[in-house]
């Protein structure tokens, strides 16, 4: 495994500082395609608000590319979201073309896994002079973050009149990883 440059350990540090500094961290990821990348929950929470959810989201600079972040959320579909699609093959299909045409319209990277029921959405950014502003880490987190909450929406267009309001909150967590990158 190469040593990481000093640009990379400044830029890991800054990034563990802004998780941190708003207890959104998680773990650090381990992986030998990444320079490092970091595990966090997003949106945060106050522990008196039980009723709200985060998820997971990941950030990691792949391995060579140190002037670059990627912040990336993954989404597994609820196994009754996933039967209430398959009523109507042609729905399922559709709802997928819809994700895609949203995903280009938001201009924004993603992998869309039909078979197993799953998506990745991601976003880049080049960093300037190996530095990025918490203000702008945190912009980029909330547009993914929207975008995935609103292929939600789309999924309960297409699922409603089919679900019960119990199959709302029973979704499976997807660790999105870092695993889906346009560099490996």
């Amino acid at each position: 495994m190469n040593k990481k440059t000093t640009h990379s350990n400044k830029i890991e540090a800054i990034i563990r500082e802004y998780l941190l500094d708003e207890g959104i961290l998680r773990k650090k990821l381990q992986n030998n395609n990444i320079e490092f990348g970091f595990q966090f929950v997003f949106p945060p929470i106050h522990p008196q608000e039980e009723f709200k959810k985060s998820q997971f989201m990941v950030v990691f600079q792949p391995k060579n590319k140190n002037d670059l972040l990627i912040v990336s959320i993954g989404t597994q579909i609820s196994p009754a979201h996933i039967e209430a699609l398959q009523k109507n093959k042609d729905k399922e299909l559709l709802f997928f073309k819809e994700l895609k045409k949203f995903f280009h319209l938001k201009n924004v990277f993603f992998y869309l896994d039909i078979k197993n029921h799953r998506y990745e959405v991601s976003d880049q950014i080049f960093l300037n002079e190996n530095y990025i502003s918490k203000n702008n880490f945190f912009l980029l987190i909330r547009r993914i973050f929207n975008i995935q909450a609103y292929t939600n929406l789309i999924l309960l267009d297409f699922c409603s009149g089919e679900l019960n309001s119990e199959n709302y909150d029973n979704s499976s967590k997807y660790d999105s990883g870092s695993h889906f990158s346009l560099y490996s």
